[in-house]
């Protein structure tokens, strides 16, 4: 199954999104591969995402 995006531009604005995200955590993202990050490194950013993404969310209600 390929993986295509529904929205061309959402792929480039969770990169912007993720980057941001691992540098709020001190972690420097590569451009291209990052394999080697640790599994604690990718939890902070996955992590800090979703608290970012919460935030916005409940932000929007208000």
């Amino acid at each position: 199954m390929a993986s295509k995006s529904l929205v061309p531009n959402a792929k480039e604005a969770l990169n912007r999104f993720k980057i941001e995200a691992a540098s709020d955590v001190g972690v420097t993202l590569k451009q291209g591969y990052n394999g080697d990050l640790t599994a604690q490194q990718a939890g902070s950013i996955g992590g800090q995402m979703v608290k970012k993404m919460i935030e916005a969310y409940e932000n929007g209600l208000k």
